[in-house]
Parts: C-alpha cells; sequence; structure tokens
C-alpha cells in the first residue's frame, strides 16, 4: 500500500503486469485484514457504524457494520447520515478562519470588539485564538450541575443560551491552560453570526458544503426529515436503549452536525488545496499551539501530534479529532504525510474508536496490530446485573488477567458511574476500589473513589483519596474544590516546591519516548520547560526534586537516575498510562 515499485531500466510488458497484479494482491490482502479486524470489533459489541478509509489520496474502503435503525433492521452504509458530535468543531473553526481571511475578525483582538454586549469583565481579555484553542477559561456548559437532565432537551436561540455562561467567571486566566470548553465554540458561532449577517447553519452550507458538494452533511435540525439518518443508541446494562432527546440548538457550533464518511473524504481531500482557504490561513488551521490530551496538541478544531502505528514502536503524525454526542461517537484522523484517512462514525456511543484506528494504521504500514478483545466491564456488568456485585468482583478477578479480555480503566470507570446513576453508591464504590488497585498512578481513578465516599458521607475517606489524586496530579482543581467542600485544609498541596537551577540543569536533554517522538527538556531562569517533536514549547512545575507536572493538561514527568547516579530517563505519566523516554542527549 505504502511502498512504491522499484523503476527497472527496462521495458517489460509481462514484468509490468506482475507488479500490478502483485500490488492488487497486496492491497487486497490489507483490505482482508481491516474487513477481519472491524468484523471483531462488531462481534465484540464494539462497533455499530461506517467506516472509511483511504490512502495516497484514494479510498480502498468503506463499509457498514451493524445497524442504522435496529427498530426496522437498517443496516448501516457508508452513507448513512451520523451525528458528529465535536468534528463539527473544525468546520466552525474554518468558518472563522475565512472571516479572518476576508479581513472581518482579528483572532488577538478581544470578543468585545465584535460582541460589545459580552460581559467585559471577560469579554474584554478573551480573545477569539482562546475560544479555538480551549484556553479561555470559560466554564464548559456541558459539564455545569444537572445540566444534561435539566436543560438540553429545550430549544434555545444562541443569544439567549450565552446566558447559561457568559455571567460565570472563569476557570482561570485565558491563555493559562487547555480546558476543553463546548461553551467556547459555542461563542464562536455566535460571532459567526454577528460578524457574516447570516445563519451559523446558512454559512456552513455557503462556505463549505455547497463548494465541496457535500450534498450529505449539515446542521442536524430535528424537525428534517433526512434520508439515511442513523438512530442514537446507548448501553444501558447489556442492552441498547435509544438515546436521550437532545436539541440540537444546544450544541450549535459546537456539535450540531451530522455527515456521512463519504462526504468527510471530499472534506479531507478539500484540506489539501487552498480551495476553502488561503494557503497562508491553512497553515495556521494546522498549527499546534497547546498541549491537550495524549501526546496531541491542540490547532483550531483539530488535535495534532504523533500517533501509534499498531503494535510497533513507530509513529506518525496525524491531524484528528473525536466527538461524542447522545448515541453517537466518531473520529477522523488524516495523516497528510501519505494522504490516509481513517473516519469512523459509530451510533451505539462509547466505541473504541481510538484503538480501531491504531489497528488500522498498523495494518496500512504493514506492522502487526492488536485485535480486538472481550471488555472486561462489559463481562462484569452483565454478572453484577444478573448475580450482584460480589459475583461480578469474584468475575471480575478471575478474567481481568486473562488473554482473551481487555482491561480498560475508562470502561471500568464507566459501570462506577452507571451504578450510581442507579443508586447503588456501595457497589460503586466497590468498583472504583478495582480500579485504585489496578491503576494506583491514576489521578483520575482516586477522584472517582473520593466522589464515591463523598456520597456515602464517610468524609475522612474521601478527603483522603481526593488528596492522593491531587498528590498525583497537582492541577486536579476538581479534587481541590471537593476538598475545600468537604472542610479539608488543602494549604499543603498546593504550596510552591522550589528545585535548584542546579539540579534542574541535570534534566536538561533530549528524551525519545518513541521514534522520532522526542521530548527536548531546557531551562529559562528557574523554569524547567519541554518540547516535544512538531509541538510548542510547555512550563512544567515541581512537586517533588525529580516529579514535575503540567497545568495545561493532565500530565507528570518523572526523572529517573541509572546505576552510574546520573539522569538516563523520564517517565511520563498521563490517563493512568506510563511512557518510559531514554535520554538520548
Amino acid at each position: 500500500m505504502n511502498s512504491k515499485p522499484t523503476y527497472l531500466p527496462f521495458k517489460n510488458g509481462l514484468l509490468i503486469l506482475l507488479l500490478v497484479v502483485s500490488g492488487m494482491s497486496f492491497a487486497q490482502t490489507k483490505v482482508e485484514q481491516i474487513e477481519e479486524l472491524l468484523n471483531t470489533y462488531q462481534e465484540y459489541g464494539k462497533f455499530n457504524g461506517s467506516v472509511l478509509v483511504s490512502d495516497q489520496g484514494k479510498v480502498i474502503y468503506k463499509k457498514g457494520f451493524g445497524m442504522a435503525n435496529m427498530e426496522w433492521d437498517i443496516p448501516n452504509e457508508p452513507n448513512t447520515k451520523h451525528r458528529l458530535g465535536s468534528i463539527t468543531k473544525q468546520f466552525t473553526a474554518m468558518l472563522i478562519l475565512q472571516l479572518v481571511a476576508e479581513g472581518k475578525l482579528d483572532l488577538n483582538k478581544p470578543i468585545t470588539t465584535y460582541l460589545p454586549d459580552y460581559p467585559k469583565t471577560s469579554g474584554d481579555i478573551i480573545t477569539s485564538h482562546h475560544l479555538l484553542t480551549h484556553t479561555s477559561g470559560i466554564p464548559n456548559y456541558t459539564s455545569f450541575p444537572k445540566f444534561m437532565e435539566d436543560e438540553s432537551r429545550n430549544p434555545y436561540t444562541p443569544e439567549a443560551f450565552l446566558k447559561m455562561f457568559a455571567d460565570k467567571p472563569l476557570d482561570f486566566t485565558p491563555g493559562e491552560k487547555f480546558s476543553y470548553s463546548n461553551s467556547g465554540y459555542f461563542l464562536l458561532g455566535v460571532l459567526i453570526e454577528k460578524l457574516s449577517g447570516k445563519s451559523y447553519e446558512q454559512m456552513l452550507q455557503d462556505k463549505i458544503f455547497t463548494p465541496l458538494n457535500m450534498k450529505d452533511t449539515g446542521y442536524d435540525n430535528h424537525a428534517d426529515i433526512l434520508k439515511n439518518r442513523a438512530t442514537g443508541y446507548e448501553k444501558e446494562g447489556g442492552a441498547y436503549v435509544n438515546s436521550r432527546y437532545l436539541d440540537m440548538s444546544i450544541p450549535y457550533a459546537a456539535g450540531s452536525m451530522y455527515s456521512t464518511v463519504e462526504d468527510l473524504y471530499k472534506w479531507d481531500q478539500a484540506l489539501y488545496t487552498t480551495s476553502l482557504l488561503p494557503q497562508k490561513y491553512m497553515t495556521l488551521y494546522f498549527k499546534p499551539f497547546i498541549p491537550a490530551f495524549g501526546n496531541a496538541h491542540y490547532a483550531y478544531g483539530w488535535g495534532v501530534g504523533y500517533s501509534k502505528i499498531g503494535k510497533s514502536k513507530d509513529s506518525i503524525y496525524a491531524i484528528g479529532h473525536g466527538g461524542g454526542i447522545n448515541g453517537f461517537n466518531t473520529s477522523i484522523s488524516r495523516t497528510t504525510s501519505n494522504k490516509s484517512l481513517v473516519v469512523l462514525l459509530n451510533n451505539t456511543g462509547g466505541a473504541p474508536l481510538d484503538n480501531i484506528t491504531t489497528a488500522i494504521r498498523g495494518i496500512m504500514h504493514g506492522k502487526a496490530y492488536d485485535m480486538p478483545k472481550k471488555s472486561v466491564a462489559d463481562a462484569v456488568l452483565a454478572v453484577i446485573e444478573d448475580k450482584g456485585i460480589d459475583a461480578g468482583i469474584t468475575h471480575y478477578n478471575t478474567i481481568k488477567d486473562s488473554e482473551n479480555y481487555s482491561l480498560s480503566e475508562t470502561e471500568m470507570n464507566a459501570i462506577g458511574y452507571q451504578l450510581i446513576g442507579a443508586d447503588k453508591v456501595e457497589d460503586a464504590n466497590k468498583i472504583f476500589q478495582l480500579i485504585v488497585k489496578e491503576f494506583p498512578k491514576s489521578s483520575n481513578a482516586y477522584d472517582s473513589l473520593g466522589e464515591s465516599f463523598m456520597k456515602l458521607e464517610k468524609n475522612d475517606l474521601a478527603i483522603k483519596n481526593y488528596r492522593k489524586s491531587v498528590v498525583l496530579n497537582p492541577n486536579n482543581q476538581n479534587a481541590i474544590t471537593f476538598l475545600k467542600e468537604l472542610g479539608d485544609d488543602v494549604s499543603d498541596l498546593v504550596k510552591e516546591v522550589k528545585v535548584s537551577n542546579a539540579i534542574l540543569d541535570t534534566y536538561i536533554g533530549k528524551y525519545e519516548l518513541q521514534p522520532g517522538f522526542i521530548l527536548t527538556v531546557t531551562r529559562d531562569g528557574n523554569q524547567l520547560k519541554t518540547q516535544a517533536t512538531g509541538q510548542s514549547i510547555i512550563d512544567v512545575f515541581p512537586k517533588s526534586e525529580n516529579e514535575f507536572y503540567l497545568k495545561v493538561v493532565d500530565a507528570q514527568l518523572v526523572f529517573n537516575k541509572n546505576d552510574a547516579g546520573n539522569i538516563g530517563s523520564v517517565t511520563l505519566f498521563q490517563g493512568g498510562r506510563e511512557m518510559e523516554g531514554k535520554r538520548i542527549e
């Protein structure tokens, strides 16, 4: 697939024919592997949706799996329309940059320049750049207590909905750190309407969909009759149920679109051209600005950074984004070095799309890759529902180390919160204790356990676990907030740790986390800084002499000494996982 034929110094019709047949066979093998991979994911209940894969700009695979509508047994197809969720953000960002290119918007001017009625306390210090990069500090409205229960079914005009968050205090000073905020992208939609004089929906149609002939893409109005529209489902226990109704005026410019895998391929191809934006703005569109999640930095509506290729240690620079909205989760991943694309649109919520994408990349590059395994969490939940929590825990201990099952902290955590939602907090607490035991370096695991103890009114244990969460991640503001509510003195947790410049100098160097993915450590005064390959420079802060944390994202670095007593490696801790990089300079 990615190999180029060897050019020979002579022509021979038979030889050329053999090369062509060989190439076809090679491609077919890749397609068969992708087919087997996705069939297995579907068999294990981990994927139900539409897929498209392209390489060198050409579609090599597209297919639907499972049902678009379970009531009528209507299968998913490549032309099935799925809600996109946050993939919408890259389209919002494109509209914003088009306004910039037209001279109607300056990314670095305060938003009150264009929205004079927005509260000046925050609006005078927030820019469009902050909104695009999730660094505005505006609280995320989808995280407000009981928001989804109380407000998500109600229709709003954009101007009316702004009042949900416009007057709230900022979570931090704009530009200080990354914090994913749907509120910021909602506000970008209002800016688009204000500066264009058209609705956000009409701007999408006029400026992107019509020019690119994306006839199966649009703003998902509930009242519209859409042919080939998928229904969204969610798991409730071991069965699927229809997802809850969501009025699409709520996600708006942060997540309101629907599309097909075929139309998203048209979008991908257009992004290699200047048909939508002049080149200097296309470059700006994909520029990595701030650390966000995993190894990725956030650009304008995209995550950019190095991603794994199958099970190998190799990685490739990728541009992508995921989406999640009632009953749907989605992913688009572009690797521009070989013009490849993987689009996954799933209509049962919660599919492991990152794992699927990584495996498909492995197939495309001829590398080993992981086949899906049965979910420990799914199996345990089935036993809990049938025989109770104790039987579920017994089953967990039986299968958690089995080669036939995969154990995911995220999936197990979801069981805990599902049990909390069913008012079974004692059972949830037992699940969270299992997670902490299995993932003892995960700040989130202790945070969840602390929350369950707090709900059980066991405040001493809640404080203990929230404190552990903050020790693992000093930037966990959620845990600090609850500790304060519980009456705990957090002064010792937020105190400043100082490390001498002499010791900081021992950490300066380059560390290889993955082949081609280097973490460079430098010092500016008494501030230690890091920069990953292709990404921006960020500050790291000490929580002990050799342990440092990032404020912009939940991650920590630990510098390790070798047998000679010198710093020989650094370990990155993030999301319950760890990655060690050997010092190479």
